[in-house]
C-alpha cells in the first residue's frame, strides 16, 4: 500500500538525483481561465519527464535490498529513460523493450545512457508482453511504468514539491495514461490537503482508465491511437486503478485536436516545449473540459517535453492553418508565359506572402492548355484570407483550398 511515508522516503532517494522542476504562475492561462494557474514543470526534468522520479526510486530500493542482476522494463519512451538512468546510476544492466514506432528521439536517449534498447510490438501493451516474458526467461527484476507502490512513491514526490511552494491550492490537474503518476501526487495531496481536487486527464484516443474510473471497474480497449504517445495505454491496471478510485475526483478526455493546439499554446505563449502527454491538462483548461470557482488556485502538471521534431512541425503547421496565419491554395492557371506572374502580382497586392510553391499541368482534371498552382501563402488572420479569395473571384481564377 502506497503510503505518504513511502513517498517522503522517495523524495528523500531523489534528493540530488531529480531535479527540483520549476513551478511558475501562468499569468496567460490564467487570464483565459479566470483562475490562478501555475504549471509544474517536470517537461524539463533532467530526462525530460516525470518518468525518473519512479524509475529511479523503484531501482534505488532493488539495490538496498541487495538486487543487483539487472533490470528489464517496457516503455514508449520517458519510462525508459528513468530507468536507463538509474541502471547506469547503480552499475547494472537494463534491457528496455519498446514499440516499433517510437519516436527516434526517445530511442536514443535510451541508448545514450547505456541500456539495450528491443524495439517489439505495435503499441506499449505488446512491448510490455515481450519484456515480461524476457525478465521471467533470463531471472530479471521488471519495472513496471505504474502498477509497482515504489514506482508510485516516486512519481509523488512532485505533490510534495508542489506544496513546498503553494499551500492553498484548490486543485490539481494531471495526465492519467496507466495511472502511475495521478495516484502518486493524489495520495500526498490528499494527505496534506483531503480538501484539495486532484483531476486527471487522458486522451480521447487511449480512454481506458477514464472509462474504468467511471464505471468503477477495470475495462480494456480494443486499440489506441493518439499523439499523446506517453498515455497511450490499451489496458487498464486493477492496480493503480484502485488507488485512483479512492483519492481521484475526476478523470476528462481531450482530443488530439485539443492537445496540438496546448502545445502550440505552451510553445508560443508559455515558451514551453511539452509533449503531448504532457499538455493534456492545459488542453482540458483551454477547452474548458474542467470548471472551477472564479480565482480558484489550480496547478497543472506538464509531465513531459520528449516530442518528435516531426510530430512538433506537423502541430505547428496544422496550427498555423486552424488560426489563419496560413493558406493553401490550389488555383487554376492558363497555361501561358506570363500567367504565373500575373497570379503573384495580385498576391503582393493584398500582401500575402508566398512561401511554397508547386506547377502541376499534366493532372487529368485539367483542361488542355491550363495548369494547377499549388500555393501555400503566410497570411495574417480570417479577414486577410477572405481578402484573397475576393481578389482571385474578381479575376476569374478557379481555386480551391486544401485544409
Amino acid at each position: 500500500m502506497i503510503t505518504l511515508e513511502k513517498i517522503k522516503k522517495a523524495s528523500q532517494r531523489l534528493e540530488n538525483i531529480a531535479q527540483k522542476t520549476p513551478l511558475a504562475y501562468a499569468p496567460i492561462l490564467s487570464e483565459l481561465s479566470g483562475y490562478n494557474v501555475y504549471l509544474k514543470k517536470d517537461n524539463l526534468q533532467i530526462t525530460g519527464s516525470f518518468k525518473l522520479r519512479g524509475a529511479f526510486n523503484k531501482i534505488a530500493t532493488l539495490i538496498e535490498n541487495g538486487d543487483k542482476r539487472g533490470v528489464v522494463a517496457a516503455s514508449a519512451g520517458n519510462h525508459a529513460q528513468g530507468v536507463a538512468y538509474g541502471a547506469k546510476y547503480f552499475g547494472i544492466e537494463a534491457t528496455i523493450f519498446m514499440p516499433e514506432a517510437t519516436p527516434l528521439n526517445k530511442v536514443q536517449g535510451v541508448k545514450s545512457k547505456g541500456a539495450n534498447v528491443v524495439l517489439k510490438g505495435n503499441n506499449y501493451d505488446e512491448a510490455y508482453s515481450y519484456a515480461i516474458e524476457y525478465a521471467k526467461e533470463n531471472n530479471l527484476s521488471f519495472v513496471h511504468p505504474f502498477a509497482d507502490d515504489e514506482v508510485i512513491a516516486g512519481q509523488g514526490s512532485i505533490a510534495l514539491e508542489i506544496f513546498e511552494e503553494i499551500d492553498n491550492l484548490d486543485a490539481i490537474i494531471v495526465p492519467v495514461g496507466g495511472g502511475g503518476l495521478i495516484s502518486g501526487i493524489a495520495k500526498a495531496a490528499k494527505e496534506l490537503n483531503p480538501n484539495i481536487k486532484v483531476i486527471g486527464v487522458a486522451a480521447a484516443g487511449a480512454p481506458a482508465m477514464a472509462q474504468s474510473f467511471k464505471a468503477g471497474k477495470p475495462l480494456n480497449t480494443d486499440s489506441v491511437r493518439t499523439i499523446a504517445d506517453g498515455i497511450a495505454v490499451k489496458n487498464t491496471s486493477e492496480f493503480t486503478l484502485n488507488y485512483i478510485l479512492k483519492w481521484v475526483d475526476d478523470i476528462k478526455l481531450v482530443c488530439d485536436d485539443e492537445i496540438a493546439s496546448a502545445i502550440l499554446f505552451l510553445l508560443e505563449r508559455q515558451k514551453l516545449l511539452v509533449e503531448g502527454a504532457g499538455a493534456v491538462g492545459v488542453a482540458a483548461l483551454l477547452h474548458k473540459h474542467i470548471e472551477f470557482e472564479p480565482n480558484s488556485n489550480i496547478c497543472i502538471v506538464l509531465s513531459g517535453g520528449n516530442i518528435d521534431v516531426t510530430m512538433l512541425n506537423l502541430i505547428i503547421e496544422k496550427g498555423l492553418l486552424k488560426s489563419y496565419r496560413k493558406m493553401k491554395l490550389v488555383v487554376t492557371l492558363i497555361d501561358k508565359p506570363g500567367a504565373l506572374e500575373h497570379f503573384s502580382s495580385l498576391m503582393r497586392k493584398v500582401s500575402a506572402n508566398i512561401v511554397h510553391i508547386g506547377y502541376d499541368r499534366t493532372s487529368t482534371d485539367l483542361e488542355f492548355g491550363d495548369a494547377h498552382v499549388s500555393v501555400a501563402l503566410e497570411t495574417k488572420g480570417e479577414h486577410h484570407q477572405e481578402q484573397i479569395r475576393d481578389i482571385l473571384r474578381e479575376h476569374g481564377y478557379k481555386f480551391r483550398e486544401e485544409h
